[in-house]
C-alpha cells in the first residue's frame, strides 16, 4: 500500500492490510515471514510543517530463522505498536554537510509522493528481531568437538584445555 501525500493532504489515511509471507522480501537477513504479517494505523500529513508525516500503527507477524546457538528452527512471534515521523528529503538534499540535532534523529526521509507501507513495516520488523537468534533460552548449542546438537544428542566430549590460549593470562593477579 502506498501512502500518497496528495490523499494526506485530503484527510488521514487509514490502514488495515494483511501481507501474506513473501509478499515483503526479507532474503539476505536470515529470516522468513512464518505467518502473516497483520498491520493496522494510520497515517497523516501534520500541519504547519512543510511536509511531516507521522505514521502510527501496530502490526503482528511471525518470523522464523535459524538459531545462532544449535543452527535449528527459530521462531519469533513480533506484536508491536510504532509512531514514526517523515520529513520530505527535499528537507535535507543540500551539497553541504547539515547538522542535526539529537531529536531528529529518530525521524526519517521520503522522496517523492510518499512512502510505501511494505517498506516501513520490513525495517520496523528488522529492528524488533533480537540480535541473538536463539530457539530458546535453554539452547545448548552445538558440541564444538563432534557437531552434535546438544539439544536432541548428548555427547561425553571433553574440550581439550591444554591448548587454551588464554589460560596463562587467567592466572595473572590484578
Amino acid at each position: 500500500m502506498f501512502l500518497s501525500v496528495k490523499e494526506m493532504e485530503l484527510r488521514k489515511v487509514r490502514f488495515d492490510e494483511t501481507f501474506s509471507a513473501g509478499q515483503i522480501e526479507f532474503a539476505g537477513e536470515g529470516v522468513e515471514q512464518g505467518s502473516p504479517l497483520q498491520a493496522a494505523g494510520s497515517a497523516e500529513l501534520l500541519a504547519h510543517t512543510d511536509g511531516e508525516i507521522r505514521i502510527q500503527g501496530r502490526y503482528t507477524v511471525e518470523m522464523a530463522g535459524e538459531c545462532d546457538r544449535c543452527l535449528g528452527r527459530a521462531r519469533f512471534p513480533l506484536d508491536a505498536r510504532f509512531d514514526l515521523f517523515y520529513r520530505p528529503m527535499s528537507v535535507i538534499a543540500r551539497d553541504e554537510e547539515v547538522e542535526i540535532d539529537e531529536g531528529e534523529t529518530e525521524i526519517g526521509f521520503y522522496g517523492g509522493d510518499g512512502l510505501e507501507l511494505a517498506d516501513i513495516l520490513r525495517e520496523q520488523i528488522l529492528l524488533a528481531l533480537p540480535m541473538q537468534r536463539v530457539c530458546s533460552d535453554a539452547c545448548k548449542g552445538i558440541c564444538p568437538v563432534c557437531g552434535q546438537n546438544r539439544n536432541e544428542t548428548a555427547c561425553d566430549c571433553k574440550v581439550d584445555t591444554a591448548a587454551d590460549r588464554w589460560g596463562a593470562l587467567r592466572n595473572l593477579e590484578l
